[in-house]
């Protein structure tokens, strides 16, 4: 059983654990997002780290799924994965510590395009896996959203 649960254990563990990393390179200027102007629809700054919890959990358990499975596929789905984590991973720092927000912006462009990308490549692999990826893939859909906005309304 624990070689079934094992690259699950990991996998999640991978996912959260650069989330956790980037949350706490961040810290210290995470009060930022409470003193920018904000765009309709702004969720409060306690709801961030829930919703990024069980986005990396998912992720998490996505790619075990992907990574053991057997077939060829999946060394290609696996990189582009680590890929858009370490391109995620350096958002937020240039969001919040950086507070380059219309650079912020187009790094989360190229984080979606390679969502997409991973979505695709994990179909290929396990289509739960992929599906999986869908809240990811909507949430920084909203990111995106507010990103853009809070770069317009705090020029």
């Amino acid at each position: 059983m624990w070689n079934k649960i094992k690259p699950y254990i990991i996998g999640v563990a991978i996912a959260l654990g650069v989330g956790a990393l980037s949350a706490f390179l961040t810290r210290n200027n995470m009060m930022v997002y409470k003193g920018i102007d904000k765009p309709p629809l702004a969720p409060p700054s306690a709801l961030f780290p829930i919703v990024w919890t069980i986005l990396f959990i998912l992720m998490g358990i996505s790619s075990a799924m992907v990574y053991t499975k057997d077939g060829g596929e999946q060394k290609k789905a696996l990189f582009i994965y680590a890929v858009q984590l370490v391109v995620n991973f350096f958002w937020s720092i240039i969001f919040f510590n950086m507070q380059a927000y219309l650079f912020a912006f187009i790094w989360l462009i190229l984080l979606w395009l390679l969502i997409i990308l991973m979505i695709y490549e994990f179909s290929k692999v396990s289509k739960v896996a992929a599906w999986l990826q869908v809240p990811y893939l909507l949430w920084v859909t909203f990111a995106g959203y507010l990103n853009l906005m809070i770069y317009i309304l705090n020029k």
